[in-house]
């Protein structure tokens, strides 16, 4: 792949929403690295650049967010899913706590920088970390059961010894989706983590290298995920 190539894509990527979020998101947390090596290594002024930008990064991401609840608003107002339909169920469900997130996000970022008041930051924050956590579970148990749904379609087509050439492109279309999934179970699942350390705080999950890497390997999952084929 040549220079201009990766730079095309580069330009692809950067000019969708997520995939500048998960810009900065890199920025956001290995900045928060950097200002917990700082602050071990005693560089006091590093620790508080590194700081500063941790917290630019933070708001900007939450600033370039807003609406972003209207996407599983959009997806909720579609209706209900049929009866017995469980994957549908679990759509919804996953739907419903993503809104909460990127809803209640508004109130922290716009307490956070002094529009409303700050009591109201903390609280907001809460509610976002518990409906984003909700959202998580049922969209990898939705990732898993697709999975598991590929695998038995892949194991089914390959025991097919006259499938042809329609058989190994459905094959190969399986492995690029399960691919997919898995980055977007890693993701969701250090999310997770992130989410917990607001809702339960605990000395591992809220400790500044757990925050860092589970950042850094959602940040890249999904900067996977986006990046133009």
């Amino acid at each position: 792949m040549g220079t201009g190539d990766t730079l095309d894509k580069l330009v692809v990527f950067l000019a969708k929403r997520d995939g500048i979020d998960k810009l900065v998101k890199t920025f956001q947390y290995v900045s928060k690295l950097a200002h917990w090596g700082a602050e071990s290594s005693s560089l006091p002024e590093l620790a508080r650049r590194a700081k500063s930008w941790e917290t630019a990064s933070g708001l900007s991401r939450k600033a370039f967010r807003s609406g972003r609840f209207l996407t599983g608003f959009n997806a909720l107002r579609r209706g209900p899913p049929p009866p017995g339909d469980e994957f549908g169920a679990l759509a919804v469900l996953a739907n419903a706590g993503e809104m909460v997130y990127f809803f209640f996000d508004h109130f922290t970022w716009l307490s956070r920088v002094g529009v409303l008041d700050p009591w109201i930051a903390p609280r907001a924050s809460y509610v976002s970390a518990f409906g984003e956590a909700v959202g998580y579970v049922f969209f990898v148990a939705m990732d898993l059961i697709m999975i598991r749904r590929g695998l038995r379609r892949e194991r089914k087509l390959l025991k097919e010894k006259d499938g042809g050439e329609d058989a190994e492109k459905e094959v190969r279309r399986i492995r690029v989706d399960r691919v997919m999934r898995l980055m977007a179970t890693a993701a969701n699942a250090a999310d997770f983590i992130i989410c917990i350390a607001e809702t339960d705080p605990n000395p591992f999950c809220n400790h500044a290298v757990t925050l860092g890497i589970s950042g850094l390997v959602s940040a890249w999952a999904g900067w996977y995920r986006n990046w133009p084929s």
